[in-house]
């Protein structure tokens, strides 16, 4: 094996691949995913792009690693004595939080199927399945109907944010606005989308998620 220079081993101490992380959510956060670019990562570490390639192979493998240590503090987060069901309401609310505080998270998840992320997010919840005693045969439907909402909603939640940011839109005014042309259907062609417009302008996104995570749970309690 060749030996690291003195140069070389400096150059590795100094700039870790945690810190290249941190710098790289930062950057993500403030300009997405259009932002993280190998040179704005290198004037934010006041460092070259060589160092930093010296830690991380590319862009996706840097995309992938940041939104493993976004999954990971929120898979970690502690519960004490939680209920399998308690736990997986909370795992559902951490990563919709997560998502919801870094929207690019859930377009890098559905661009990264079956790598560490992902697979963070379903052991956790396969866990719990287990202490819930689902059979095994139906373990991989359970947790897949259960992983596909939660990213699928939290996603959708991001992107209807950044849609919003986009365009500059206020959220109560852009719902209002939806809900009175909701209204204003024919009642006898869209009989359920023109009665349910009134409830548009004040619903909860969390707890519209959150009750679809419980819907889940009552569905695999009655099996």
């Amino acid at each position: 094996m060749a030996k690291k220079s003195p140069g070389s081993q400096k150059r590795e101490d100094s700039l870790s691949r945690e810190r290249i992380i941190d710098a790289s959510i930062a950057l993500l956060d403030e300009a997405g995913e259009s932002g993280l670019t190998f040179r704005a990562l290198s004037l934010k570490l006041a460092t070259g792009p060589g160092a930093i390639y010296w830690h991380v192979a590319n862009k996706s493998e840097l995309l992938t690693a940041a939104c493993d240590a976004i999954v990971a503090r929120a898979m970690n987060a502690p519960l004490a004595d939680a209920t399998p069901e308690a736990t997986l309401r909370a795992i559902a609310l951490g990563m919709f939080d997560a998502i919801d505080a870094h929207p690019w998270v859930g377009s890098t998840l559905a661009h990264a199927p079956g790598q560490l992320p992902a697979v963070r997010i379903l052991e956790r919840i396969g866990q719990q399945l287990r202490h819930l005693g689902v059979p095994r045969e139906f373990e991989w439907t359970t947790v897949s109907a259960l992983l596909s909402y939660i990213l699928g909603v939290g996603g959708q939640n991001a992107a209807n944010a950044q849609f919003a940011q986009a365009e500059g839109l206020n959220r109560t005014d852009f719902l209002a606005s939806v809900a009175n042309t909701w209204s204003e259907l024919d009642p006898a062609e869209y009989p359920f989308a023109s009665s349910i417009a009134k409830q548009l302008p004040d619903h909860d996104d969390r707890a519209d998620f959150l009750t679809g995570i419980d819907l889940i749970l009552k569905g695999i309690g009655s099996r």
